[in-house]
C-alpha cells in the first residue's frame, strides 16, 4: 500500500464516483482478482470485514501443487489446470514458490501401489509442460531407507520421489494485494459489506467500517463475491458450500529430520509431512465442519489424530503433544457435495454471474488463484464492455517496480522493529494480531510467541499512536485469537527461549 494513500483518502475517494468493480473478500482469490483487474485498468475497492487473509487464505497446508492425489482420482483437468498455475507462480513470484521435493513411500497392502505412482509422477511431470519443479525417479526400499532411516520398515516396498511447490499463503496474498495497489486498487480491511441493492444498472452498496464504526456507501457497476468460507451470507449469493476443516501442527524440524517432504497416507487419505525452515509442518486433517466460521480450532481429537499417522510412519519420533509448538485451523470452502468423504470432494472452482453486474466466484484451491482470477475478470470486462488490456498477471512479477521483498518469504522473518514498521505502514496492518498472524508468521513459527507479541504491541503502539488501555486491548485480542488453537498443550512445560 502506498504510504501517501490513507486509509480516510481511499474511502473517500471510493465513494465519489462509481466504481467498475467492488471485490468483496480479501482472500487469495479476491487479491487475485485486485491485482488482475487494477493490471488492465479498472477502476476497483477490494474489502474484506476481517484483515486480508484472514481465513482460508492464512491457513492452508502452503503447498502450489497439481494434486497427485487429483491424478489417482482421474481429475485429469484440474491436475493440468493446476500444474500449469504452480510453474506461473514459480516464475512471477519465486520468494514464495519454492520447489519442494516429495518422497512418497509405498508399502504392500495398501492401494498405493509403487508401479502406479511411478508412472502417474511421469504423467504429473508431463502435466507441468514438460518442465517440473524437478524431475521425478522410483526409489526401491533401500534408496528410500537411505533417505529417511526412520521411516517404517514393515511391508515397505520402496517410493517415488516428485516435486511440487512450497509458498507462504498469507505473504502471497499480501503481496498479490500490494501489486494491486501499486497498480491502482483501492484496498482496505476491516470494511464488511452490509447490503447491495442493484438500481439503474449500478450496486449501491452499504458498507461498514469496522475500524473507524462507521457506515459509508459505494456505488459499483460489478460485485464479485469472493468470500471464500462467508460467499453463501449475502442476498444476491446463489454460492452453496460443503466446509470441510483441515489442522497443521508444527514442531521443531530436530524432532522429525527429513531432507523433503514426505507423504504419509491413511488408506485413500494422503498427509504431509514438510520441512519449514527449522520447522516441520504436519497436516492436515480433513473433516466437515459447522461450527464458527472465525475461529475454527485445533481438538484435541485433531492433534492426536495427525500425531498419531506421523508417529506411524516414523515409530521412533515418538512425538508427544508437548512438541507441538502451533497449530492452526482452516476451512475450505468446496462446492456442496453431499456424497463421499470430504477429501473426495472435486477442488475444481465455480464462476458464475447469478444476477447482472454479481459474480459468485467459489471453490478452486491456492495453486490455481490466478487463473479463477483471469477467468472472473474476462467475465467482468465482458459484462462492462470494456476495451481493456488482455490479462497479463501470469507474465509481470508479483513484486515489481521497486516493491521490497525483504520481510516476504517462505519462513518468517527475523523480528525486528523494521520489519513492523514495514507491515503497519505499507501492508494495512491495524492489529496485533494482524502482524504477528499474516503478515510475519511469528505467532507459528517462535517458542516465545509472548514476548515476541509484547514487544511488536510496544513497536505498533509507537508507529499508530496506540495509548497503554490500546496497547493492551491489543495484546488480549492477540491471546483470544489463538487462543483456541493451542488448547491441549498450553499447559505441558517448553523451552520459553527457544528460537
Amino acid at each position: 500500500m502506498s504510504s501517501t494513500r490513507s486509509r480516510a483518502t481511499q474511502l473517500a475517494n471510493a465513494q465519489s464516483e462509481v466504481l467498475d468493480l467492488l471485490v468483496v473478500g480479501g482472500g487469495i482469490v479476491g487479491s487475485g482478482i485486485a491485482r488482475d483487474a487494477a493490471l488492465r485498468g479498472l477502476r476497483i475497492l477490494v474489502i474484506d470485514q476481517h484483515d486480508f487473509a484472514f481465513g482460508t487464505s492464512s491457513r492452508s497446508s502452503r503447498l502450489l501443487h497439481g494434486g497427485l492425489r487429483y491424478l489417482a482420482q482421474g481429475r485429469l483437468r484440474l491436475v493440468r489446470e493446476a500444474s500449469a498455475e504452480k510453474m506461473i507462480l514459480h516464475r512471477i513470484a519465486p520468494h514464495l514458490a519454492e520447489p519442494l521435493p516429495f518422497i512418497f513411500p509405498t508399502y504392500r497392502g495398501t492401494e498405493w501401489k509403487r508401479w502406479k505412482l511411478g508412472i502417474g509422477v511421469k504423467i504429473y511431470d508431463l502435466l507441468c509442460g514438460k518442465s517440473n519443479l524437478g524431475k521425478s525417479s522410483v526409489l526401491d526400499r533401500a534408496g528410500v531407507l537411505q533417505l529417511l532411516p526412520g521411516l517404517s520398515q514393515e511391508n515397505l516396498t520402496g517410493a517415488v520421489r516428485y516435486f511440487d511447490g512450497f509458498t507462504n499463503d498469507a505473504r502471497l496474498v499480501l503481496d498479490t494485494l500490494r501489486s494491486a495497489s501499486h497498480g491502482g486498487a483501492m484496498t482496505l480491511n476491516y470494511l464488511a459489506l452490509v447490503s447491495a441493492d442493484r438500481r439503474d444498472e449500478v450496486w449501491h452498496c452499504e458498507l461498514e467500517d469496522h475500524a473507524g464504526g462507521e457506515r459509508v456507501k459505494v456505488r459499483a457497476r460489478t460485485v464479485v463475491n469472493a468470500a471464500g468460507a462467508w460467499a453463501p451470507g449475502f442476498a444476491a449469493s446463489r454460492v452453496k458450500l460443503r466446509l470441510t476443516k483441515g489442522v497443521h501442527l508444527a514442531i521443531d524440524r530436530e524432532r522429525l529430520q527429513v531432507p523433503s517432504a514426505v507423504v504419509m497416507t491413511e488408506g485413500p487419505r494422503i498427509l504431509f509431512v514438510i520441512p519449514w525452515g527449522q520447522r516441520i509442518v504436519l497436516g492436515t486433517t480433513d473433516t466437515d465442519y459447522d461450527g464458527p466460521l472465525d475461529a475454527p480450532s485445533c481438538e484435541q481429537a485433531d492433534l492426536q489424530y495427525v500425531l498419531s499417522i506421523a508417529n506411524r510412519s516414523f515409530p521412533s519420533a515418538n512425538l508427544k503433544p508437548a512438541d507441538v509448538i502451533s497449530a492452526w485451523a482452516g476451512l475450505r470452502p468446496l462446492i456442496a457435495d453431499p456424497r463421499g468423504r470430504p477429501s473426495d470432494i472435486s477442488r475444481a472452482h465455480q464462476i458464475a454471474m447469478t444476477e447482472p453486474g454479481w459474480l459468485d466466484v467459489a471453490g478452486g484451491k491456492l495453486t490455481t488463484y490466478r487463473l479463477m482470477a483471469e477467468q472472473a475478470v474476462d467475465h467482468i470486462v465482458e459484462h462492462l464492455g470494456k476495451n481493456t488490456p488482455p490479462c497479463s498477471t501470469a507474465n509481470r512479477p508479483i513484486l515489481d517496480n521497486g516493491l521490497t521483498l525483504q520481510f516476504s518469504a517462505v519462513v518468517p522473518p527475523e523480528p525486528s522493529p523494521a520489519a513492523v514498521e514495514q507491515y503497519c505502514r505499507h501492508e494495512w496492518a491495524m492489529h496485533l494480531d494482524d502482524v504477528m498472524i499474516r503478515r510475519s508468521g511469528w505467532n507459528y513459527y517462535y517458542h516465545n510467541r509472548d514476548q515476541i507479541a509484547a514487544t511488536v504491541a510496544d513497536q505498533m503502539a509507537e508507529i499508530l499512536g496506540w495509548d497503554t488501555a490500546r496497547r493492551e486491548q491489543e495484546l488480549e485480542r492477540y491471546r483470544h485469537m489463538t487462543r483456541g488453537l493451542a488448547p491441549v498443550w498450553e499447559s505441558e512445560p517448553q523451552n520459553p527461549g527457544a528460537r
